[in-house]
């Protein structure tokens, strides 16, 4: 029966929802950080991942490494390091804790990989790697390019597009490598070792795209700096984008911001050849148009000076518009010959438009991105797979579903959990949780296990 009554009080939150909101909040005001402290409390289960603690004098706060992250990591910190790490802010809804996601993880101070950055910069600065006078010229027109970087990352598709659009008559030849990873070093010095004994490019682009420090460290590796120095071919470093600079840039014989730049400065522009061409056929014609007046002002000159005799004027006249008509037939040869000239460079031209490149390189992309959505959906449905195994592994061993099974906690006021009958006495008052809710009772009375 409806008494009238209607409940003033404002809406309460959920746990749930209230977790829910506090994510989102702490996500949304810290992008990332760059937290420094020292690491307390590390553990490896067997699922990959690393938890741990960082903290100062006064605090602590909780960090998950997850096994995606951590694989990158050279060497697992130790208990007590002093570390700095970035990652994302973010709370664990299902127990509210506060916590960092960590995406990398350094010693603090100058960083490792900073450190053995500088120290091998200065290794090889000291052997002469860097200087000037050991880097060898580039060629003005190259017959040949090759280019070291990935198949199929963006690096190889901006070299092209600059190409095709500069020069497409110019021959590319890729030397695929890996550009990432703990492979990618020996994959590197591979594909130019490759490319050196290949013999046909006589200039060569070692690069990708840009990425974070860790991304680009196969091109700070030793190994790939003395590959580089010791490949004779003209070497064009183009790693990144224009604020990334690593060993290989210092060792190359060139260095390009990114590697559209370098396709741009190897490249001659077909437009500047269009220009010279017009050029040459503009003097050219300027050439013949004042050698026919020189011609015609000697014919006026010599015509003045004839004597009278009829016979020899008549000879001298005739040989004059012999010369003219031979002048003008082999003017009329020398421009046809140009215009076939000029005629067959523009078929040349119009045979090596970049059209049909782009139209391959569409399809080209059109099918990965076919492979890309395939993959992409058969790893979601995957994952989806793997949520739903560790969610059902997960109930099997939640304590929600032993309080299911009729068991219960039993906390003290305090809320600490009663695990001996002896830690009680009679007065004492207990909260009990059950499968759904809470039990608050008074202890009445307190017996062991044996009695």
């Amino acid at each position: 029966m409806d008494s009238g009554f209607q409940d003033s009080r404002p809406r309460a939150l959920s746990v749930s929802e209230l977790n829910h909101q506090a994510r989102h909040l702490l996500e949304a005001s810290f992008m990332q950080v760059w937290v420094e402290g020292e690491l307390s409390g590390f553990s490896r289960p067997s699922s990959g991942h690393w938890y741990f603690s960082l903290k100062d004098r006064k605090c602590q706060i909780r960090c998950a490494m997850f096994r995606g992250f951590n694989q990158r990591v050279k060497e697992i910190p130790k208990e007590g390091e002093q570390v700095r790490i970035r990652g994302k802010v973010t709370l664990y809804e299902n127990r509210g804790d506060f916590q960092i996601i960590v995406e990398h993880v350094e010693p603090a101070g100058l960083g490792a990989l900073q450190q053995a950055y500088e120290e091998l910069k200065r290794k090889l600065q000291m052997e002469g790697l860097f200087d000037a006078a050991r880097k060898k010229p580039l060629p003005s027109t190259p017959r040949h390019i090759g280019v070291v970087t990935s198949p199929t990352g963006a690096a190889i598709h901006d070299i092209l597009t600059v190409l095709a659009r500069r020069c497409p008559a110019i021959p590319v030849t890729l030397y695929p490598t890996a550009v990432q990873g703990q492979a990618a070093t020996s994959d590197i010095v591979r594909a130019i070792d490759r490319a050196a004994r290949h013999g046909v490019a006589d200039v060569l682009i070692i690069g990708r795209g840009g990425g974070s420090l860790e991304d680009l460290w196969c091109f700070n590796e030793e190994a790939v700096a003395r590959a580089i120095a010791a490949c004779p071919l003209p070497t064009v470093s183009a790693v990144g984008h224009e604020v990334d600079v690593t060993i290989a840039d210092f060792v190359a014989d060139l260095r390009a911001p990114t590697p559209s730049a370098a396709a741009e400065k190897i490249s001659p522009d077909q437009q500047d050849w269009l220009r010279q061409l017009r050029e040459r056929e503009r003097r050219l014609a300027g050439a013949a148009s004042r050698a026919l007046k020189r011609m015609g002002t000697q014919l006026e000159h010599l015509s003045a000076r004839l004597r009278d005799p009829r016979r020899e004027l008549m000879e001298k006249a005739q040989r004059m518009d012999d010369l003219d008509l031979r002048l003008g037939k082999a003017m009329r040869q020398r421009i046809e010959r140009e215009n076939v000239r000029t005629e067959h460079l523009g078929q040349r031209l119009r045979m090596q438009s970049p059209a049909k490149r782009l139209n391959d390189n569409r399809r080209s992309v059109s099918q990965l991105s076919e492979r890309l959505a395939r993959v992409a959906r058969q790893s979601v449905v995957q994952r989806q797979e793997r949520l739903e195994h560790l969610a059902q592994t997960l109930h099997v061993v939640s304590p929600l579903a032993t309080l299911g099974r009729g068991y219960a906690i039993v906390q003290q006021e305090n809320g600490n959990i009663v695990r001996q009958a002896s830690e009680l006495v009679p007065g004492d008052r207990i909260t009990a949780r059950v499968a759904s809710g809470h039990l608050e009772a008074n202890v009445t009375a307190v017996k062991s296990g044996n009695q």
